[in-house]
């Protein structure tokens, strides 16, 4: 069950990093995960656990990485077309 809480909020902080950065509804709920859980590493790496945790994240942080990491991947994603 904690496999699919991770997931779960990983798409959560996702979506919210790609609403904000407004490339989200072109990405997909895969990417969405992907990013919402890698972002959340990065987050957390970069600037710490604080602030409220759900499923072992740290919600600032996170989504903070989630959306540097949907930022860099859009930029890099657009030159090449």
């Amino acid at each position: 069950m904690g496999l699919i809480w991770t997931l779960i909020v990983g798409a959560i902080i996702g979506v919210i990093a790609g609403a904000i950065t407004g490339k989200g509804s072109s990405m997909g709920w895969i990417a969405n995960i992907i990013a919402g859980l890698i972002g959340s590493w990065l987050g957390q790496a970069i600037f710490g656990a604080w602030g409220p945790m759900l499923a072992g994240m740290a919600i600032v942080p996170s989504i903070i990485g989630a959306i540097i990491l949907v930022l860099i991947v859009s930029f890099f994603l657009s030159r090449s077309r």
